[in-house]
């Protein structure tokens, strides 16, 4: 990381299915990628500029910012002096399990604004983490409810519907993320996949981008530091984790993953057996 630059990515057992990020960036850049689950983060200082399918955002101190399951998105410093955020990454059936309390239609609901100038929200975000970080348990899973019950009573929408009929480009489209997810170590060429898809290179191109957001190759990096990140946890080490999921070697997931997740593998993996044994305590 750049001087000045600083992260804690991890986790509390009193929060199930969400990971915290405390940080402040300079220098770093986040990729154009997606997550699996939500992104609900508070500006604390600076401003941070987010590159979204429909423009640029900015969000200074006191904004929040909301990212959907699965949107691409891009962030990076709006400011020289970067910006500093307290992020929290709640899985879909964490946030559907309080639409469902507040009697919400059944499904994973979606967030309708992406970036809000609420200082009452970002001290909301601020209180999980502190709870999280005193270690109080019952704290940190209240403040995470009312804090998600706030933002679906404001800013949730019902569940997308599934769409009828079939649409061709679709179809293709998760074909090749199946295929792409099933060959991580050694994936396909494009003229390759696009045969096994039954179609043509330009139009897979085309039917990847308009389902996901991202061309293959960006989507096939995304998933390898997800399944990476999924391996850490489980225990492998980062070099095993990165042969794994066919980096080349550690250094190449090194550079993925720090760009994506925001903190180094190793970093990374230390928080989790922080959590995992009680004596190691916290940072």
């Amino acid at each position: 990381m750049t001087r000045g630059e600083q992260a804690r990515h991890w986790e509390h057992p009193a929060l199930p299915g969400v990971d915290l990020l405390r940080a402040r960036y300079i220098r770093h850049t986040f990729p154009r990628h997606a997550h699996d689950g939500f992104v609900i983060a508070a500006v604390t200082s600076g401003v941070e500029g987010i590159g979204l399918p429909g423009g640029a955002e900015r969000a200074g101190a006191g904004g929040v910012v909301l990212i959907n399951p699965e949107t691409p998105h891009s962030a990076y410093a709006g400011t020289e002096e970067g910006w500093a955020y307290r992020v929290l990454y709640p899985a879909p059936q964490v946030v559907a399990a309080v639409a469902a309390e507040l009697s919400l239609p059944l499904g994973t609901p979606s967030f309708t604004a992406t970036v809000l100038h609420d200082p009452g929200t970002a001290r909301m975000i601020a209180d999980v983490h502190a709870a999280a970080e005193r270690d109080n348990a019952l704290a940190a899973d209240t403040c995470l409810r009312l804090l998600l019950a706030r933002l679906l009573s404001r800013h949730g929408s019902a569940p997308r519907a599934v769409r009828g009929g079939a649409d061709a480009g679709r179809t293709v489209a998760a074909r090749a993320r199946d295929l792409l997810s099933s060959r991580l170590p050694d994936p396909p060429s494009l003229d390759a996949l696009a045969a096994e898809c039954g179609t043509s290179s330009f139009a897979l191109l085309r039917a990847f981008k308009s389902a996901y957001g991202l061309p293959p190759h960006a989507w096939l990096t995304g998933e390898r530091v997800r399944t990476a990140r999924r391996l850490l946890d489980a225990g492998v080490a980062p070099a095993a984790a990165a042969a794994a999921v066919g980096f080349t070697d550690q250094p190449h997931l090194n550079r993925h993953f720090t760009r994506i997740v925001g903190v180094p593998p190793g970093s990374y993996q230390r928080e989790r057996k922080n959590v995992q044994d009680p004596a190691a305590g916290t940072s």
